[in-house]
């Protein structure tokens, strides 16, 4: 089964539950379908996790959990997968950026890897040679505060040869309890798209689990966004099963996690503002988990790369 048709799939089963999730089905004028998850419609924690394994095509299973530390912030976001590069590079990861007029999003989910308008797509393709998506329906998440208009809805569908009505949206913004779930359930797509910079062997991975705490909700979408990223940044532990030589382990692992970057150990909302609001003006090394742990299959052996700054989040949170 394609990506798209497994979410389609899963969001079929999802609609007939839509009051007890607190969603809200909704038909754009272009024939689009739309799911409110939070923009005018509660959401909430379940709600946050159907959508964030409909934007891992149904390869993964998202959770919360209770933390067990003592002193550090809960309860968590888990995620667990066997397909690590299909459910997060080339669905879960938000690298489509919509912007039409006053209107502004970022889009994840399976529909990327029916469009392929990303670079990424190349890296998978060379771990994945066997990968097509070909799409006769688009399952999409935009992060966003605004109901998309038609017009945007019609182009997406056009960007990967559908008609609109073919086209499943689900909207959030991060300042939301949904929003923060389906941020924070990206601790691994944030861990293997870093080992993809890095030139790791994305062919070479087979599952993965992470956790992060999920954060208070931001009194704004910026705020938000800062405390959502803080959660993986200092307080994401990742552990990964991979084949393949121990060398390129023992030689990338120590760049994976978000301490290898100059501008750790601060909340993310400082460095943001520092850059006046524009990611690509941060240390892309900065964008990983706190931990990183990755496990041979084939030596039997294990490494544990990064450590966690539980103060970071303490400031973060708190403020």
């Amino acid at each position: 089964m394609q990506l798209n048709e497994r979410a389609a799939a899963l969001i079929d089963a999802l609609l007939p539950l839509a009051d007890e999730l607190r969603i809200e089905c909704l038909e754009s004028d272009s024939g689009a379908m739309m799911i409110d998850c939070g923009i005018n419609i509660a959401g909430g924690l379940r709600a946050g996790c159907a959508l964030s394994e409909a934007s891992m095509a149904d390869l993964g299973h998202v959770a919360i959990c209770q933390a067990i530390e003592n002193g550090s912030w809960g309860p968590r976001v888990q995620i667990v997968t066997d397909h690590p590069v299909l459910a997060c590079l080339a669905s879960q990861y938000a690298g489509w950026r919509i912007s039409d007029g006053n209107y502004f999003g970022m889009l994840s989910g399976p529909i990327r890897a029916a469009a392929r308008k990303e670079p990424i797509f190349e890296r998978i393709a060379e771990a994945l040679p066997d990968f097509d998506e070909v799409a006769e329906v688009a399952v999409g998440v935009i992060e966003g505060r605004k109901i998309p208009p038609a017009k945007v809805c019609a182009d997406i569908a056009k960007q990967v040869r559908i008609a609109p009505e073919a086209l499943t949206l689900l909207l959030v913004p991060t300042a939301s309890l949904a929003g923060a779930v389906q941020v924070v359930a990206r601790s691994v797509e944030t861990a293997i798209h870093k080992m993809a910079e890095l030139g790791f062997d994305l062919g070479t991975l087979e599952s993965a689990h992470g956790i992060a705490p999920l954060p208070p909700i931001g009194r704004d979408d910026l705020a938000a966004l800062g405390r959502t990223n803080d959660a993986i940044l200092y307080g994401g532990e990742v552990t990964i099963w991979t084949r393949g030589a121990d060398a390129q382990i023992e030689e990338l692992g120590p760049r994976i996690p978000s301490s290898s970057s100059s501008q750790f150990g601060r909340p993310f909302g400082e460095i943001f503002a520092e850059a006046g609001h524009d990611f690509y003006k941060i240390d892309p090394l900065l964008f990983s988990p706190a931990v990183i742990n990755l496990v041979s299959y084939d030596s039997g052996k294990c490494w544990r790369f990064g450590k966690m700054r539980l103060d970071v989040l303490d400031q973060s949170f708190g403020d």
